[in-house]
């Protein structure tokens, strides 16, 4: 039986090739290469699904992805938090974009971001370019996620509770920025002050 529950550690690290060296010297393997990845975030006229506190996603990488989320966290300690997450992979992006929209879901906002991919100790390790930051996420068990925290050198990185999504709209109404996009390119002349992160953090 499929389990739905996703346990995982975001990180903020602003240097990222540094963290990476760390990884590949802690014995990491790669999974996954550098990505380019859009996200769609898909919500009905009314707000329901927001209201709600789920996500609906489709991401396309290296292949396209719909995504289910409740996005009510249980928090584990220590920055690590479970919900429930279930995803399939679909064959068409576009296709699966027709049927929402159809159905009455339309994206209120989209995201990009590169991703790569590594493991090591029974955990995923992604690293992740963000328009605004460069973040680490770890999923595994907590036990083993903690392990992996340890062996990559990043116990003194802040936890980040947030989302990406939640961090955008927020860094958005802080700095009355007047996009609603997390994009390379609404981003390109925006400079994030460097505590900003401090206050996601746990």
């Amino acid at each position: 039986m499929t389990n739905f529950i996703e346990t995982e550690i975001k990180l903020y690290v602003p240097d990222l090739v540094a963290t990476e060296a760390h990884v590949r010297a802690a014995g990491a393997t790669l999974v996954a290469p550098r990505v380019f990845e859009r996200n769609y975030r898909y919500d009905d006229e009314q707000g329901t699904i927001r209201a709600n506190h789920q996500v609906v996603r489709l991401r396309q990488d290296s292949r396209a992805r719909f995504t289910y989320k409740e996005d009510v966290p249980i928090v584990e300690g220590a920055g690590v938090m479970s919900r429930f997450e279930a995803e399939v992979e679909v064959s068409d992006f576009d296709a699966m974009h027709e049927i929402l929209s159809r159905l009455g879901y339309h994206p209120y906002m989209s995201y990009e971001k590169y991703r790569t991919t590594y493991e090591l100790d029974s955990c995923e390790i992604v690293l992740d370019e963000l328009p605004f930051g460069n973040f680490v996420e770890i999923e595994g068990t907590a036990e083993a996620i903690a392990g992996v925290r340890t062996r990559i050198g990043l116990d003194d990185a802040p936890a980040i509770t947030a989302s990406y999504v939640t961090i955008s709209e927020t860094l958005g109404q802080w700095m009355g920025l007047n996009f609603s996009d997390l994009t390379f390119r609404n981003f390109q002349d925006v400079e994030i002050p460097a505590d900003a992160f401090q206050k996601f953090s746990s």
